[in-house]
């Protein structure tokens, strides 16, 4: 063809056919580019150049038609000239006027250029008078263009990844962080704010966010990591030292009381104690159906006191801390404590934190919403079955 339109047919002349008529006119040969290359980085780069994955989807369709596989390397433009029909069968059937939307945004990308005949049809010309369709140049001229905004997609894609795995490692260890101080350092005002950060960053994280804030988020967990750190260090020696001395002198008295109250009859025993605490089943029921403790006591167990001295020597193995074992002593009574460890510990591998769901329990017995008893018979059923 001796002469390269600009305008297509029925068209008229706009920035954009003045923009693809300068980058296709040059001299000399076109740079290589294969042209599945080419389609590989346009599914990364597609997104930032404004080209949809239907669009690109047709640009497949229409690289079929080009017998070579690289679009450059010679002076002759890459011209494609198969009819609407021709495509829409290679596209599946796609409406010939979804394809001309699609085509159209090809030619808005700046990734296709028209070279309409007199006409409007496209074909080649046999006596040399060259070829009218759709001119793939462009996609060799940009192809290096369209390598490097390619790679750039890739590489923040990679960054925003391994913010997103360090924003997820953050808050897992925040979480952790805010259970282990809720249970060690309960005088601590900032456990739970530490621990509903770690449950919105993890709800923050189930939906598609992008590098800001995932930015302010890491921000955030750093700063709740550090001061949760901090505190840990700070308080473990003093707080542990105190709560360990306090505890032993609080289990000594306890021990000390249940061995008087023993002392007074066997009957008394069985009987409900003047204080309430005692639980309201046999000690024996409770003993047939808790075999795992007698295996801890320094001594049968015959009497409740036993079963208290059991359970204090049992419930640093179990991950239960001194300031919970207090705390539980305090509000549900020595023997009630008791009973409640023994029942956890037959089903300790079933229980994540048994320091936690200690003090759970302890927080419903202030509350008087619970009881050893149906805990006990819990077990026994299950023995039944």
């Amino acid at each position: 063809m001796t002469y390269v339109p600009i305008t297509p047919f029925r068209g008229t002349v706009t920035e954009l056919v003045l923009a693809n008529d300068q980058l296709t006119r040059r001299t000399g040969p076109l740079p290589h580019a294969d042209k599945w290359d080419v389609l590989r980085a346009l599914g990364v780069a597609g997104p930032k150049l404004g080209v949809s994955d239907r669009q690109l989807t047709v640009l497949q369709a229409l690289l079929t038609f080009h017998p070579e596989t690289d679009l450059g390397g010679r002076t002759e433009a890459p011209i494609v000239f198969p009819s609407n029909a021709s495509i829409s069968e290679r596209l599946n059937g796609m409406p010939c006027s979804t394809m001309r939307r699609h085509l159209a945004g090809l030619v808005q990308a700046g990734l296709i250029v028209r070279r309409d005949s007199p006409n409007g049809k496209r074909y080649t010309s046999r006596s040399g008078g060259g070829a009218f369709g759709f001119d793939l140049s462009p996609l060799a001229l940009r192809f290096a263009e369209i390598s490097a905004i390619a790679e750039a997609v890739r590489t923040e894609r990679d960054h925003l990844k391994r913010l997103r795995q360090t924003v997820s490692l953050m808050r897992r260890d925040l979480a952790a962080l805010a259970a282990y101080g809720t249970e060690t350092h309960p005088q601590q005002g900032l456990w739970d704010a530490f621990s509903d950060l770690a449950i919105l960053t993890a709800r923050d994280l189930r939906r598609r966010v992008d590098e800001n804030d995932l930015a302010r988020l890491k921000d955030a967990l750093e700063e709740a990591l550090s001061k949760a750190r901090l505190l840990l260090s700070s308080d473990e020696m003093s707080t542990n030292d105190a709560e360990n001395e306090q505890h032993h002198q609080n289990s000594n008295k306890d021990i000390s009381v249940l061995e008087a109250r023993d002392e007074k009859s066997s009957d008394q025993t069985q009987s409900t104690m003047q204080d309430g605490t005692e639980p309201n089943v046999p000690l024996m029921l409770v003993l047939s159906i808790c075999t795992e403790i007698q295996i801890y006591g320094d001594r049968p167990i015959r009497h409740w006191y036993d079963l208290v001295r059991a359970a204090d020597l049992v419930r640093p193995m179990m991950g239960i801390q001194p300031s919970t074992w207090v705390e539980a002593v305090e509000t549900m009574g020595p023997e009630q404590a008791a009973v409640t460890v023994a029942a956890m510990l037959e089903r300790f591998d079933q229980i994540k934190s048994p320091g936690g769901y200690l003090r759970y329990l302890t927080r419903r017995a202030a509350e008087g919403k619970f009881s050893c008893a149906p805990m006990i018979m819990a077990l026994a059923r299950k023995e039944a079955a």
